[in-house]
C-alpha cells in the first residue's frame, strides 16, 4: 500500500470508536493531516484489518 491519500468515504457512522466507512479511530482521523507517510501506512493497514473484522464492504463513494 504505497498510497496515503485520506481513506474517508463519507459515510463517518462509528461503532466502537471506528468509522465504518473507513475503519479510523476518532484519534487517526483527527491526527490524519499531521501524521507522516509512515504512520500514515501503519493507520491504513490497520484500519483495513479493522473493517475486515467489522464485516464492513470498504466500498468507496462514486464518483
Amino acid at each position: 500500500m504505497n498510497s496515503t491519500k485520506d481513506p474517508c468515504i463519507n459515510i463517518c457512522k462509528f461503532s466502537d470508536d471506528i468509522c465504518v466507512g473507513c475503519g479510523r479511530s476518532k484519534r487517526e482521523i483527527r491526527a490524519w493531516k499531521k501524521l507522516d507517510k509512515v504512520d500514515k501506512r501503519a493507520v491504513l493497514a490497520e484500519s483495513q484489518l479493522r473493517l475486515i473484522a467489522l464485516g464492513a464492504t470498504g466500498r468507496r463513494k462514486s464518483k
